[in-house]
């Protein structure tokens, strides 16, 4: 049944700009506040009051629209969208229709070895509503320290034709808006949210079906797992002779499907008009050639040159989830000329103590101390193993690996006469096993190497044991 159907999926993304202060006054975005703290007669819609547009946000905006390659209009004007709900005080939300401030753009996706491209119709600014807090005391409140918070919202085009598609493009889209410093990525807290347009159609027909929006989807899994549901459900209905309705539906996903929360049949008369209050906003061009000159690298170039390095698709995919992570990585390997050595240490050790949170990343230990700890791995000064002790060590000290190795007396053992003695015990008792290397079985010699690296705590040189190892048993033969 599935195969003979086709979904149609367009993405309707708020992200919130990382400014100080909200859209239109000088009330702090900031997260976490008591309830109303962050209020002022312009968040609360008192008569009287003005917006002002904050600059910084429009900074933001436009870095956002040109790296996703949309045209950005030297003039745009803010709306009025009239609708009523108790977390929207003004009784209109600002934003804008009719002329936004970007058109035409794409994010390119990448799922499976296959590069899609995805239109984007636009990307416009407006201001965030409240926060209805329901179950208070049997009572509903309104939280308005969200109201005026600046966003932009970044429309899709319908061009994504299942759900991993539609979560990676959501994964691709907030880690641009992440590495400009335009968004914290952060779903969980509501600065990055998505809605979802879902329809299905006939294999082989341009017709668009009939669609429905998922609203407020809060991680990548939910996304993919609410349109998964979606598509099953208006399948389902089109093959049992039923009629899908345009409606906006919730997600829940204990239940495992979606629910109606209202009709859409007939559009909802928003009533956009030019708002009175705020003239055209007009951006320059000095600032529309900044963006184009950003001197950020976004995260598909860098996996792209990661790779020319050598690295891994999936080395360069996790070096490259956070800003502060690739940060790390190239701090180090500007020390460290070795890619390949410099990833694979990061990921196994530096990682398990890194904390990431927002924009910020802080790490256990710093590119340099990194750095000095493969170089005496490279000239053989100390072993791998003991490279991890002296990692352990060094976590939250200004410390240098070098001291570290001087005052527990590390090093490689590369002295053959204390070697040996351990080498022939060894081969004496485990006699099958010598026999197994003899009859070919040359991955045995691992285990060897193995017990005497275990025996000397780590500080065998291995490429001396392995060379030790053969010797004798090719003696015995």
């Amino acid at each position: 049944m599935l195969a003979r159907w086709e979904p149609v999926i367009g993405l309707e993304v708020h992200a919130q700009l990382l400014t100080e202060t909200k859209l239109f006054c000088a009330c702090a975005t900031r997260f976490g506040e008591g309830p109303n703290r962050n209020v002022c007669p312009v968040c609360l819609g008192l008569p009287g009051a003005l917006p002002v547009v904050n600059g910084r946000a429009v900074e933001l905006a436009v870095r956002a629209a040109t790296a996703l390659g949309c045209t950005v209009h030297e003039s745009s004007v803010f709306a009025r969208k009239n609708y009523f709900y108790p977390d929207l005080p003004k009784g209109y939300q600002i934003s804008q229709f009719e002329r936004p401030l970007a058109t035409a753009g794409h994010l390119d996706v990448d799922l499976d070895g296959v590069t899609r491209r995805a239109g984007i119709t636009r990307v416009h600014m407006e201001e965030d509503a409240g926060k209805s807090v329901h179950g208070v005391g049997g009572d509903s409140l309104v939280d308005l320290n969200r109201a005026g918070t600046p966003l932009i919202e970044i429309v899709g085009e319908p061009d994504l034709r299942c759900a991993a598609e539609a979560a990676a493009y959501l994964r691709a889209l907030r880690d641009v808006l992440v590495f400009l410093g335009v968004n914290d990525g952060n779903l969980e807290q509501g600065s990055f949210r998505c809605d979802a347009n879902v329809s299905v159609r006939r294999v082989g027909d341009d017709r668009l079906g009939t669609r429905t929006e998922i609203k407020n989807v809060n991680s990548f899994r939910f996304v993919q797992r609410a349109i998964e549901l979606e598509v099953t459900r208006q399948i389902g209905v089109l093959e049992g002779g039923g009629r899908v309705v345009q409606e906006t539906r919730g997600f829940d996903h204990d239940a495992g499907r979606t629910y109606s929360l209202r009709s859409k049949e007939e559009a909802h008369d928003y009533r956009y008009f030019p708002d009175p209050d705020l003239p055209p906003l007009v951006v320059d061009a000095a600032l529309r050639a900044r963006a184009l000159e950003r001197p950020e690298e976004l995260p598909r170039a860098k996996r792209a040159r990661y790779a020319a390095l050598g690295l891994s698709s999936q080395a360069a995919q996790t070096l490259t989830g956070h800003p502060g992570i690739a940060r790390f990585f190239e701090d180090t390997f500007a020390l460290h000329a070795n890619a390949v050595k410099v990833a694979n240490f990061v990921q196994t050790e530096v990682l398990r103590d890194a904390k990431v949170h927002g924009l910020d990343a802080t790490f256990s230990v710093s590119p340099a101390q990194v750095a000095e700890l493969l170089a005496l791995i490279d000239s053989g000064k100390i072993s791998g193993k003991q490279a991890k002790e002296v990692f352990a060590a060094l976590a939250g000290s200004e410390r240098t690996p070098r001291e570290i190795v001087a005052e527990r007396g590390l090093g490689v053992v590369t002295d053959e006469g204390q070697l040996l003695p351990i080498c022939e015990r060894l081969l004496a008792e485990n006699p099958k096993q010598v026999e197994a290397v003899r009859a070919g079985k040359k991955g045995m010699l691992g285990f060897f190497v193995g017990q005497v690296m275990k025996a000397t705590g780590g500080a065998a040189d291995p490429k001396l044991v392995n060379a030790l190892l053969e010797r004798l048993i090719q003696k015995q033969s």
